[in-house]
């Protein structure tokens, strides 16, 4: 693994889990992680339980004892790490968003493919057992022709003007701000559940445009003190908020909004999607139900029902514990990479992977250009 914190912590919680819940293809080893700082990542070595550290991620990509490479650095690290790995033969899982720019995705995705490893997107909300039975719900039909998608995801960690100018805030490290972070994931489960979007007009705001340099101590918790360095600031160059509308190929009308200044909602990733014959919706912050309406049913009776996905007729929940006995946010990545677990012992693709990663960024690619021209743009066009 290169990298140790939020997601790192979430990474290796996941892979230690897997053997406990699955019978996989395979089983992973945790031989070793990788970081700049070397007492961080010593005790995140000794936390996580991996075998040994280093300070340099390439000697990771020349062990001979290491299959895997896993990517939970800031974004601008992407590319190179994974080119790098997929060079030298390691099948490789990255987290999201895949890359900077969409000419980096492809490179990425070019370098796996001309190798013929394994590799996959960290897009570990499709992994909710409620996401997966909406998946098959609309596979079936049962929703008929859709008409309409309509995706949130809120956040309020950075609205404070305090705040420091952390990584996630800085082009030159993320790429883009709530578009890449949060958008990223809303539109990628549009993708996984409706299709692939055609064309897109799209707003982006930046609401406090500097903020003190520093950086925070751990996670996306504003509560806990950030590392302000005296009292110089910087410039905020990426979005603090955005907002676009999509046609589908499919003919799906979509309305997505990302914003990490909407107060009081700590992590309100929600979908809805309308159909002919029903209507599904989904809340992150609500992760074990589905709730569900079908317009067939009888006069009287009509309404959003609620399913508690986790009975073992519903997607990965009946590798856990008896019906109502909720999982959360974690179980989420242990399923994720089960699924590369058994995609590397029996050498098969697994999805998400870098082919839905570049088409992921060519839709982020789209809003960014639509925001700039305020102009439709279609997807096909990046």
């Amino acid at each position: 693994m290169v990298g140790y914190k939020f997601m790192g912590k979430a990474h290796a919680h996941a892979y230690r889990d897997i053997p406990f819940y699955f019978d996989s293809d395979a089983t992973p080893v945790l031989q070793g992680i990788a970081g700049r700082d070397e007492a961080g990542v010593r005790e995140a070595a000794r936390r996580y339980g991996f075998a040994s550290y280093e300070t340099d991620w390439r000697r990771l990509i020349d062990r001979q004892d290491i299959d895997v490479i896993d990517i939970v650095t800031p974004n601008n690290a992407h590319a190179e790490i994974a080119i790098a790995a997929a060079t030298a033969g390691k099948h490789v899982v990255c987290e999201k968003p895949l890359a900077m720019t969409l000419d980096e995705a492809r490179q990425m995705l070019t370098a796996a493919q001309a190798q013929g490893v394994v590799h996959m997107l960290c897009h570990n909300y499709r992994f909710a057992p409620a996401v997966q039975f909406a998946k098959r719900l609309i596979q079936e039909g049962r929703l008929g022709r859709i008409y309409h998608v309509r995706a949130q995801y809120l956040q309020d960690w950075i609205m404070d003007p305090s705040f420091p100018l952390v990584w996630r805030l800085r082009k030159e490290v993320t790429g883009s701000g709530a578009l890449g972070d949060i958008a990223a994931h809303i539109l990628d489960l549009a993708r996984f559940l409706v299709g692939e979007f055609r064309e897109i007009v799209s707003a982006v705001e930046t609401f406090i445009e500097e903020r003190p340099l520093g950086e925070m101590t751990s996670g996306l918790n504003a509560s806990l003190s950030p590392n302000i360095e005296g009292n110089q600031t910087g410039q905020v160059d990426v979005d603090d908020a955005t907002a676009f509308l999509a046609h589908f190929e499919n003919g799906a009308l979509g309305v997505f909004e990302a914003t990490r200044f909407a107060a009081g909602n700590r992590n309100g990733n929600r979908f809805e999607i309308n159909g002919e014959k029903g209507s599904i919706r989904w809340s992150l912050e609500d992760m074990n139900w589905l709730e569900v309406y079908f317009t067939d049913d009888e006069p009287g009776l009509q309404g959003f029902r609620r399913v508690n996905c986790t009975e073992e007729v519903h997607p990965y929940a009946g590798a856990y514990w008896p019906a109502g006995h909720i999982i959360g946010y974690e179980h989420t990545f242990i399923n994720l990479f089960k699924e590369l677990m058994d995609g590397i012992a029996n050498r098969r693709d697994v999805e998400p992977n870098f082919e839905d990663g570049v088409k992921n960024q060519a839709v982020l690619a789209a809003v960014e250009r639509s925001a700039m021209s305020r102009q439709w743009v279609r997807v096909a066009e990046m």
